[in-house]
């Protein structure tokens, strides 16, 4: 119960950094995607369940507040938090090089996915000025924020399996 209450706070915390401190701190208009940071981190961390349900409350939070058709950022960030949490018994999570590589990846799905949405449904077709200069500046900047976030996340994640462990095994932790 614990752990649901802190990570329903991480993700309200992260929430407001986005929203606030860090569009304040945008470069030409693009801020870093704190909550898809969140949503693959903790999915590659805690897995495919974990990762779904992050995911969807995030992916919420956008919608309530920011999109026009509500659900289509829920679903994504459910679908990237399952896809990440997929890889949690496949590579280990202290290295920071797998999670950053997935955290642009995805950042590129979601970039694909809300140019679809957003662009193509209205009858928009500014796919190429909205892919080099939108898309993959966000991708750069989430990156360089993920280096810094990914690191915080680990250490929280470490201290609840710590938690967690308290003289039994846990099924999926890889030692």
């Amino acid at each position: 119960m614990r752990r649901k209450i802190i990570f329903g706070l991480l993700i309200l915390i992260t929430f407001l950094l986005q929203t606030t401190v860090f569009q304040s701190l945008s470069l030409a208009g693009i801020a870093p995607n704190l909550l898809l940071i969140l949503t693959v981190s903790l999915g590659f961390m805690r897995g495919k369940k974990e990762g779904m349900i992050i995911g969807f409350v995030c992916g919420l939070l956008i919608d309530l507040l920011y999109s026009d058709y509500p659900g289509i950022n829920a679903f994504i960030y459910m679908i990237v938090g399952y896809l990440n949490g997929m890889l949690c018994k496949v590579y280990y999570d202290e290295d920071i090089k797998v999670p950053i590589v997935l955290i642009a990846v995805s950042d590129i799905f979601y970039g694909i996915y809300t140019c679809v949405t957003q662009f193509l449904f209205q009858g928009q077709s500014r796919i190429s000025s909205y892919l080099v200069h939108i898309m993959f500046p966000e991708m750069l900047y989430t990156i360089v924020a993920a280096i810094i976030f990914y690191r915080l996340l680990y250490i929280l994640n470490r201290k609840f399996i710590d938690d967690e462990m308290d003289g039994k095994e846990l099924p999926w932790l890889r030692r």
